[in-house]
């Protein structure tokens, strides 16, 4: 007769950057090795940042081999989401029945990219942020192409010297770089997106435009994207 065990093993943490009202990329309830091993009777379990079991929830696709999808995402949405994969095994030397229980963990936060984000994504089904980049390109182009056209314009067609010159060279464009209030960049704590603009988790807060989270003294911010500690 096949003996049976169980075996609890934890797995490290993974940091996922979600755009805001985009929908997640699909979270697997499995790594790559486990992924090319024969496992029998495989159960997924998946629970969101308030501890629900996301089972049946509008929100999230959840699909039968264990991979979740959080959709329309949002800054409420924004925590850990931790999968529990439980599935047997066969000892080849033993024959023995081993019960496995995977746990992972994800941390998912949002990332909005300009004030005004909520009006204007709302209403476009597309990219928001790349398009909003691709604009603010095109009329730098447009811009300077105007410039260009003004020096010949000045130079071939006006007989006096006008008031309004154009100097080569003068004309360019400088980014500015800032956060929505509630979020913050951080090269620490997202490696993996230092030059995101990352909601401030829990215990941190960003009242203005700046780029960085500060670190709540008293009373705490217990939400994720606090504008304040409370």
């Amino acid at each position: 007769n096949m003996k049976s065990c169980l075996l609890l093993r934890k797995k490290g943490k993974v940091s996922v950057y979600v755009k805001v009202f985009t929908n997640s990329p699909f979270l697997v309830c499995m790594d790559l090795a486990l992924s090319q091993e024969r496992i029998i009777d495989p159960n997924y379990l998946w629970i969101g940042p308030d501890g629900t079991d996301l089972r049946g929830q509008g929100y999230v696709n959840l699909t039968e081999t264990g991979k979740l999808m959080v959709m329309g995402f949002r800054v409420s949405m924004s925590g850990a989401y931790t999968c529990t994969l439980s599935h047997k095994v066969i000892e080849t030397t033993t024959q023995q029945e081993i019960e496995m229980v995977e746990a992972y963990k994800f941390m998912v936060y949002v990332n909005p990219f300009a004030p005004g984000w909520e009006e204007i994504c709302q209403k476009v089904p597309y990219d928001c942020e790349d398009v909003t980049n691709r604009r603010v390109r095109q009329a730098a182009e447009r811009i300077g192409k105007f410039f260009h056209q003004l020096k010949h314009v000045l130079k071939n067609e006006f007989h006096a010297v006008p008031t309004i010159q154009y100097v080569d060279n003068s004309f360019s464009m400088t980014p500015i770089d800032s956060c929505r209030p509630g979020f913050g960049k951080s090269h620490h704590t997202h490696q993996n997106c230092a030059s995101c603009c990352v909601v401030c988790v829990p215990g941190t807060y960003s009242p203005n435009n700046e780029v960085t989270c500060r670190t709540c003294a008293s009373p705490q911010a217990r939400v994720y994207g606090a504008e304040f500690c409370y």
